[in-house]
Protein backbone atom coordinates (compact mmCIF):
# COMPACT_ATOMS: atom_id res chain seq x y z
CA UNK A 1 0.00 0.00 0.00
CA UNK A 2 1.51 3.57 -1.08
CA UNK A 3 2.36 5.71 1.81
CA UNK A 4 0.09 7.99 0.68
CA UNK A 5 -2.57 6.12 1.10
CA UNK A 6 -1.53 4.91 4.84
CA UNK A 7 -1.54 8.99 5.95
CA UNK A 8 -4.17 10.09 7.93
CA UNK A 9 -5.08 13.88 7.36
CA UNK A 10 -4.85 15.74 10.48
CA UNK A 11 -9.04 16.60 9.99
CA UNK A 12 -9.04 12.51 9.70
CA UNK A 13 -7.17 12.17 12.96
CA UNK A 14 -8.37 15.18 15.02
CA UNK A 15 -12.15 13.24 14.37
CA UNK A 16 -11.22 10.58 15.09
CA UNK A 17 -9.49 11.60 18.43
CA UNK A 18 -13.03 13.71 19.12
CA UNK A 19 -15.14 10.43 18.36
CA UNK A 20 -13.48 8.57 21.19
CA UNK A 21 -12.79 11.16 23.65
CA UNK A 22 -16.98 11.31 22.96
CA UNK A 23 -17.12 7.43 23.09
CA UNK A 24 -14.89 7.55 26.56
CA UNK A 25 -17.05 10.34 28.15
CA UNK A 26 -20.70 8.78 27.78
CA UNK A 27 -19.00 5.57 29.01
CA UNK A 28 -17.69 7.45 32.22
CA UNK A 29 -20.83 9.42 32.81
CA UNK A 30 -22.88 6.26 32.25
CA UNK A 31 -20.63 4.21 34.34
CA UNK A 32 -20.72 7.47 37.00
CA UNK A 33 -24.61 7.39 37.16
CA UNK A 34 -24.59 3.65 38.35
CA UNK A 35 -21.99 3.42 41.14
CA UNK A 36 -23.51 1.66 43.85
CA UNK A 37 -22.01 2.48 47.33
CA UNK A 38 -20.66 0.06 48.88
CA UNK A 39 -22.52 -1.31 52.78
CA UNK A 40 -20.46 -0.90 55.77
CA UNK A 41 -22.57 -3.48 57.50
CA UNK A 42 -25.78 -5.26 57.79
CA UNK A 43 -28.66 -4.52 59.77
CA UNK A 44 -31.62 -6.58 60.78
CA UNK A 45 -34.37 -4.54 59.42
CA UNK A 46 -37.03 -6.12 61.26
CA UNK A 47 -35.44 -4.93 64.63
CA UNK A 48 -34.93 -2.01 62.84
CA UNK A 49 -38.52 -1.16 62.73
CA UNK A 50 -39.56 -1.93 65.84
CA UNK A 51 -41.04 1.00 67.46
CA UNK A 52 -38.87 3.19 69.37
CA UNK A 53 -39.23 6.32 72.48
CA UNK A 54 -40.73 8.88 69.57
CA UNK A 55 -43.31 7.76 66.86
CA UNK A 56 -42.02 7.28 63.37
CA UNK A 57 -41.92 9.67 61.18
CA UNK A 58 -42.05 8.28 57.46
CA UNK A 59 -43.23 8.92 53.87
CA UNK A 60 -44.38 6.65 51.59
CA UNK A 61 -46.49 2.93 51.42
CA UNK A 62 -45.84 0.64 54.26
CA UNK A 63 -45.37 -2.18 52.39
CA UNK A 64 -42.84 -0.58 49.32
CA UNK A 65 -40.72 -2.75 48.47
CA UNK A 66 -37.81 -0.29 49.64
CA UNK A 67 -37.14 1.01 53.45
CA UNK A 68 -34.84 4.04 53.86
CA UNK A 69 -34.32 4.68 57.73
CA UNK A 70 -31.81 7.71 58.09
CA UNK A 71 -30.04 8.28 60.68
CA UNK A 72 -29.10 12.42 60.84
CA UNK A 73 -27.95 15.63 62.88
CA UNK A 74 -29.37 19.02 61.91
CA UNK A 75 -25.76 20.68 62.39
CA UNK A 76 -24.46 18.14 59.97
CA UNK A 77 -23.59 19.55 56.68
CA UNK A 78 -23.50 16.45 54.73
CA UNK A 79 -27.10 15.61 56.05
CA UNK A 80 -28.23 18.86 54.66
CA UNK A 81 -26.67 18.47 51.83
CA UNK A 82 -28.33 15.18 50.97
CA UNK A 83 -31.51 16.81 51.74
CA UNK A 84 -31.35 20.06 49.57
CA UNK A 85 -29.93 18.61 46.79
CA UNK A 86 -30.84 14.63 46.89
CA UNK A 87 -34.23 14.12 49.07
CA UNK A 88 -37.10 15.82 47.17
CA UNK A 89 -36.02 13.95 44.13
CA UNK A 90 -35.77 10.66 45.73
CA UNK A 91 -39.21 11.39 47.09
CA UNK A 92 -40.86 12.67 43.88
CA UNK A 93 -39.03 9.59 41.78
CA UNK A 94 -39.51 6.92 44.60
CA UNK A 95 -41.19 7.63 47.62
CA UNK A 96 -44.43 9.48 45.65
CA UNK A 97 -44.42 6.25 43.33
CA UNK A 98 -45.19 3.54 45.66
CA UNK A 99 -41.55 2.33 45.40
CA UNK A 100 -39.63 3.76 48.81
CA UNK A 101 -40.40 4.29 52.74
CA UNK A 102 -38.47 6.90 53.81
CA UNK A 103 -38.02 6.89 57.63
CA UNK A 104 -36.37 9.63 59.61
CA UNK A 105 -34.38 9.72 63.14
CA UNK A 106 -32.73 11.69 65.57
CA UNK A 107 -28.79 11.90 65.42
CA UNK A 108 -28.23 14.58 67.53
CA UNK A 109 -24.22 15.18 68.27
CA UNK A 110 -24.82 18.39 69.68
CA UNK A 111 -27.11 20.26 72.07
CA UNK A 112 -28.25 22.73 69.05
CA UNK A 113 -29.13 19.83 66.90
CA UNK A 114 -30.96 18.13 69.87
CA UNK A 115 -33.11 21.48 69.67
CA UNK A 116 -33.74 22.10 66.45
CA UNK A 117 -35.06 18.37 66.49
CA UNK A 118 -36.81 18.90 69.43
CA UNK A 119 -38.20 21.94 67.77
CA UNK A 120 -39.52 19.72 64.58
CA UNK A 121 -41.26 17.59 67.04
CA UNK A 122 -43.44 19.61 68.85
CA UNK A 123 -46.71 20.84 67.58
CA UNK A 124 -46.19 24.73 66.86
CA UNK A 125 -49.69 25.67 68.07
CA UNK A 126 -49.60 22.84 70.84
CA UNK A 127 -45.89 22.35 72.15
CA UNK A 128 -47.26 19.77 74.45
CA UNK A 129 -48.49 17.74 71.83
CA UNK A 130 -46.05 15.69 69.14
CA UNK A 131 -45.45 16.72 65.63
CA UNK A 132 -47.65 15.59 62.50
CA UNK A 133 -45.17 14.02 59.51
CA UNK A 134 -46.62 16.84 58.06
CA UNK A 135 -45.64 19.38 59.99
CA UNK A 136 -41.87 17.65 60.86
CA UNK A 137 -40.65 17.46 57.11
CA UNK A 138 -41.09 20.79 56.07
CA UNK A 139 -39.83 22.39 59.44
CA UNK A 140 -36.61 19.61 58.53
CA UNK A 141 -36.31 20.62 55.41
CA UNK A 142 -36.51 24.81 56.25
CA UNK A 143 -33.95 24.07 59.36
CA UNK A 144 -31.55 22.38 56.61
CA UNK A 145 -31.51 25.01 53.77
CA UNK A 146 -30.91 27.50 56.65
CA UNK A 147 -28.57 25.77 58.38
CA UNK A 148 -25.83 27.98 58.11
CA UNK A 149 -28.32 31.13 59.41
CA UNK A 150 -28.70 29.40 62.89
CA UNK A 151 -26.17 25.96 63.76
CA UNK A 152 -23.55 28.79 64.05
CA UNK A 153 -24.98 31.37 65.22
CA UNK A 154 -23.47 33.12 68.36
CA UNK A 155 -27.01 33.14 69.95
CA UNK A 156 -28.35 30.17 68.83
CA UNK A 157 -31.57 30.05 71.07
CA UNK A 158 -32.64 33.92 69.19
CA UNK A 159 -31.40 32.29 65.50
CA UNK A 160 -33.53 29.46 66.34
CA UNK A 161 -36.72 31.21 67.41
CA UNK A 162 -36.14 33.11 64.44
CA UNK A 163 -36.60 30.35 62.18
CA UNK A 164 -39.16 28.50 64.22
CA UNK A 165 -41.43 31.45 63.85
CA UNK A 166 -41.87 31.10 60.59
CA UNK A 167 -43.42 27.72 61.21
CA UNK A 168 -45.77 29.36 63.32
CA UNK A 169 -44.26 29.00 66.86
CA UNK A 170 -44.44 31.89 69.26
CA UNK A 171 -41.98 32.31 71.89
CA UNK A 172 -44.11 30.95 74.67
CA UNK A 173 -44.69 27.56 72.46
CA UNK A 174 -40.98 28.01 71.42
CA UNK A 175 -39.90 27.65 75.64
CA UNK A 176 -42.17 24.93 76.09
CA UNK A 177 -41.48 22.90 73.39
CA UNK A 178 -37.11 23.23 74.35
CA UNK A 179 -37.99 22.89 78.19
CA UNK A 180 -39.73 19.37 77.52
CA UNK A 181 -37.06 16.99 79.29
CA UNK A 182 -39.46 13.79 78.65
CA UNK A 183 -39.10 14.69 74.86
CA UNK A 184 -35.08 15.85 75.07
CA UNK A 185 -34.82 12.11 76.92
CA UNK A 186 -36.66 10.46 73.48
CA UNK A 187 -34.34 12.23 71.27
CA UNK A 188 -31.20 11.28 72.86
CA UNK A 189 -32.83 7.28 73.24
CA UNK A 190 -33.03 7.24 69.74
CA UNK A 191 -29.59 8.50 69.16
CA UNK A 192 -28.67 5.79 71.37
CA UNK A 193 -31.06 3.21 69.77
CA UNK A 194 -29.54 3.54 66.69
CA UNK A 195 -25.52 3.36 67.98
CA UNK A 196 -26.05 0.52 70.28
CA UNK A 197 -27.81 -1.57 67.95
CA UNK A 198 -27.82 -0.39 64.48
CA UNK A 199 -23.54 0.65 64.41
CA UNK A 200 -24.61 3.85 63.27
CA UNK A 201 -21.69 6.49 64.38
CA UNK A 202 -21.96 8.73 61.56
CA UNK A 203 -24.10 11.18 60.02
CA UNK A 204 -25.91 10.66 57.55
CA UNK A 205 -26.54 7.27 57.88
CA UNK A 206 -29.09 4.81 55.56
CA UNK A 207 -30.14 1.43 56.93
CA UNK A 208 -31.72 0.31 53.57
CA UNK A 209 -33.41 -3.06 52.96
CA UNK A 210 -30.69 -4.55 55.59
CA UNK A 211 -27.52 -3.17 54.73
CA UNK A 212 -26.00 -0.08 56.40
CA UNK A 213 -24.23 2.94 54.46
CA UNK A 214 -22.36 5.76 55.62
CA UNK A 215 -22.15 8.90 54.31
CA UNK A 216 -24.03 11.76 51.94
CA UNK A 217 -25.81 10.37 48.54
CA UNK A 218 -26.31 11.74 45.09
CA UNK A 219 -29.59 11.35 43.36
CA UNK A 220 -27.81 9.16 40.83
CA UNK A 221 -25.85 7.22 43.42
CA UNK A 222 -28.74 6.58 45.43
CA UNK A 223 -31.76 5.73 42.45
CA UNK A 224 -29.14 3.25 41.50
CA UNK A 225 -29.05 1.85 44.90
CA UNK A 226 -32.86 1.61 45.01
CA UNK A 227 -33.39 0.59 40.91
CA UNK A 228 -30.89 -2.76 42.26
CA UNK A 229 -33.58 -3.54 44.90
CA UNK A 230 -36.66 -3.11 42.64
Amino acid sequence: MPISEMQLTKRQLLGGVAAATATLAVFSTAQAAVEMPKPDGDVDMAAVLKPGELPEMALGKQDAPVTIVEYMSMTCPHCAHFHTTTFDEIKKKYVDAGKVRFIIREFPFDPRAAAAFMLARCNPSKPEELSTAEQYFPMVAMLFKQQQTWAAADDGRGALLQMSKLAGFTEDSFTKCLTNQKLLDQVNATRERGSKEFGVNATPTFLINGKRYSGDMTVDTMSALIDSLL
